[in-house]
């Protein structure tokens, strides 16, 4: 493969990486908002933590002004005791921690992706077959993504947790869904190029195509 098709690469895989670190920091994979009287209460839901949000509006002050409190806090989440996870909520906690489990899994296999294809871009020679473990590291990566999407989707969509059912996707989810579009295109683009180099094509192998042995 051409050094160049090494280098946007990295770049894409980078960027995935990126956006999965995001996603599995931040608490909104699912949002879910309640408003009762003066109160509203939005709770965000990440692989990670737990975060509410309480907003308080006392109307009527004499300068016609409204005075708001917040409250914001955060614990980790799946919590064993707040969340019931030895109780009526144990499947749901196993599902969730897996999901969290596989998004660090595949961060994991982007930063091995984007090592090889440093170690790849090197020199010519490695760059005719690197592009293999380069592909399957990508692909790894782009599973286990989709993986991590799969299980919060089907959970929102089956209210595993019964909050659930008044939930909506947040930054989170789509940063996830991002992730792994790019991870699956990253993968399928190593690939194709991979290959034609791999045939002698110039536009992947670049100048000094691949030529086979003569024997």
């Amino acid at each position: 493969m051409r050094k160049t098709s090494y280098v946007v690469s990295f770049f894409a895989v980078l960027l995935t990486l990126v956006l999965n670190l995001f996603s599995l920091r931040r608490p909104d994979w699912l949002v879910v908002t309640t408003e009762l009287f003066n109160m509203k209460e939005i709770e965000h839901y990440g692989l990670t933590q737990y975060c509410d949000l309480k907003i308080m509006t006392v109307p009527g002050m004499p300068n016609g002004s409204d005075i708001r409190y917040t409250d914001y806090n955060c614990r980790p989440f799946p919590a064993r005791v707040a969340d019931a996870c030895e109780k009526e909520n144990h499947y749901f906690c196993i599902v969730w921690t897996t999901a969290g489990f596989f998004s660090e899994l595949a961060a994991g296999f982007a930063a091995l992706s984007c090592l090889a294809l440093v170690f790849g871009v090197t020199t010519h020679s490695r760059r005719r077959r690197i592009w293999r473990a380069v592909a399957a590291l990508v692909a790894i990566h782009a599973l286990l993504l989709i993986a991590t999407f799969a299980i919060v989707t089907d959970t929102y969509v089956n209210n595993l947790l019964p909050i659930f059912q008044n939930a909506r996707p947040g930054v989170a989810y789509v940063l996830g869904t991002v992730a792994w579009v790019l991870a699956v295109l990253v993968t399928f683009g190593v690939v194709v190029t991979g290959m034609a180099a791999s045939r002698g094509h110039r536009w992947a192998a670049g100048n000094r195509a691949y030529e086979p042995i003569q024997g």
